[in-house]
């Protein structure tokens, strides 16, 4: 079978969050034809071995104690049920075409490197590379361990579990790792993703800094699957995970390389700042696979970038929004209607700002209300939608309104007591909204926009169009006209200086800021 590297077939996609398996003819009848043969009978091997291991590994802790389920299993339980449960899932990789895990590299002792960082994490099956690592303590999310055989698993594994949803689970997870990691050898080894969601491999995204925190050694492992067809990846978009499980079972084999690379000591002001050590070993482990090292990360499950605090949303609900109402048949000069009737609302009172789905459709002139729902999804996780949200995230895209006097509307919109000045948490609601996703670390942009105490439109303007950090964030995320002009084009049409002309004549400038 033709090899080659695995980041090749993901070029095509934007960002590192949306991967699909992509077959040939030819590649689809053959993988139908060993896919209808091999898919049953690998899975219902796979599924034998970890069925055995079930209740192996509810044996291993049975009759423990609370506290004595707090240490590490040790003695015979360690050796006897270790040794059963590594084998089987060696026999259950192999089972499903993972003949041959090549290993380069030396793998460090715990002395040398308490923790593994893994890289580039593509989807469930990466968890071949325990198989490699000795069935290393990995850390999980909370809500894995209610799973049939998974939770059985992780409590053998005394795994850390965290809730990403409770910030104070987070904490004590960060707790329980560091004195793992800084007990002398006292716990195994960990391995750790620091990527903490899936990629399609084309790049690394930024790393989490629990692996970090402690300051302790790191051994990076990087982590590759070089066959014809990328196949074993499952991401935010794309392809699903029994879609990858159906694609990689269907294949006569699956090749898959872990490789260790020497071992990272912190310097003394890495030690000092994990996020900077982090930062330092993502650039390593990214330059050892030739791929970028990249400030995306996953936040509150949607993809986003990094920039100086702020989160850019990688699709910008924007964006969706006017493709949507250009699907709907709104043309320009009705969007701009739709708008003008939003803010006349927005300016009416603080809660007169909030809407549902069958609201939202009728201000934005929908006949299907299934749009506005969608559209409502895009920027609210319930029923209800803040318009000034809507209005000044698709305003800032559509190149409607110049941005000074976009964020003039949106300072007072959000200034609700009239002071001339914005608190900081007055600061995150107006940049979510503008940015469409909110806004948790706006403390710097608040300390470089604040004058005497005070955060002021004029102070907040020349912040956001003079720093070259936030500058990039208006320009990149805020002002796009030539996509507004793509998805827009009934009755709107863009000249070649630059301005944009809609249908009833009007002229919009769209200002960047160089």
């Amino acid at each position: 079978m033709e090899k080659r590297d695995c980041h090749s077939s993901t070029q095509e996609y934007p960002h590192p969050f949306v991967h699909k398996v992509k077959l040939t003819t030819a590649q689809r009848i053959r993988g139908i034809i060993l896919g209808t043969i091999l898919f049953p009978i690998r899975v219902a091997l796979a599924a034998l071995f970890f069925l055995i291991m079930w209740p192996l590994a509810r044996l291993r802790m049975t009759g423990l104690s609370e506290e004595e389920r707090s240490r590490p299993v040790v003695g015979w339980r360690h050796w006897l049920y270790h040794s059963i449960v590594l084998w089987l899932s060696r026999a259950a990789f192999f089972s499903l075409g993972f003949y041959w895990v090549k290993v380069k590299g030396r793998r460090a002792d715990l002395k040398e490197a308490p923790v593994l960082v893994v890289a580039p994490h593509s989807g469930f099956l990466d968890m071949v590379v325990l198989t490699k690592t000795e069935l290393a303590t990995v850390v999980s999310r909370s809500e894995n361990s209610s799973l049939p055989v998974i939770g059985a698993l992780l409590e053998f594994n005394q795994a850390v579990l965290v809730s990403r949803k409770d910030p104070e689970s987070r904490k004590n997870a960060v707790t329980q790792v560091t004195d793992r990691l800084t007990s002398d050898g006292y716990w195994p080894q960990m391995l750790i993703w620091p990527e903490g969601t899936t990629t399609n491999g084309s790049a690394l995204i930024k790393f989490k800094p629990g692996a970090f925190v402690a300051g302790v050694p790191v051994q990076p492992v990087l982590l590759r699957y070089p066959n014809q067809l990328d196949t074993v990846r499952w991401t935010y978009k794309g392809t699903s995970w029994l879609e990858a499980l159906w694609h990689t079972a269907s294949q006569l084999y699956t090749n898959s390389t872990v490789e260790f690379l020497p071992v990272y000591n912190p310097s003394e002001e890495e030690k000092n700042d994990p996020n900077l050590y982090a930062d330092n070993v993502q650039k390593l482990m990214a330059q050892a696979l030739g791929v970028p090292a990249t400030d995306y990360v996953m936040e509150g499950r949607v993809p986003v970038n990094k920039l100086g605090g702020l989160s850019l949303p990688v699709e910008s609900p924007a964006k969706k929004t006017l493709s949507l109402l250009h699907r709907n048949g709104l043309e320009a000069h009705e969007v701009e209607a739709a708008l003008g009737r939003m803010i006349d609302r927005c300016q009416s009172g603080a809660e007169e700002s909030k809407a549902g789905s069958e609201e939202l459709a009728s201000i934005l002139g929908l006949t299907d209300r299934q749009t506005a729902v969608t559209i409502c999804s895009l920027y609210s996780k319930d029923d209800t939608v803040d318009l000034r949200q809507i209005y000044l995230n698709v305003a800032a895209l559509s190149g409607f309104v110049s941005f000074e006097s976009l964020l003039h509307t949106a300072f007072n919109l959000f200034d609700k007591e009239a002071r001339g000045s914005l608190s900081a948490e007055e600061l995150s609601g107006l940049m979510g909204a503008l940015l469409g996703i909110p806004q948790r670390q706006t403390a710097e942009l608040y300390s470089l926009a604040s004058s005497q105490g005070e955060l002021t439109e004029e102070t907040l303007l020349r912040v956001l169009t003079t720093h070259p950090t936030y500058q990039r964030a208006v320009n990149e995320c805020m002002m796009r006209p030539e996509e507004a002009g793509s998805m827009l084009t009934n009755g709107k049409a863009e000249n070649n200086n630059g301005k944009m002309q809609n249908g009833n004549g009007s002229i919009h400038h769209n200002k960047k800021f160089e």
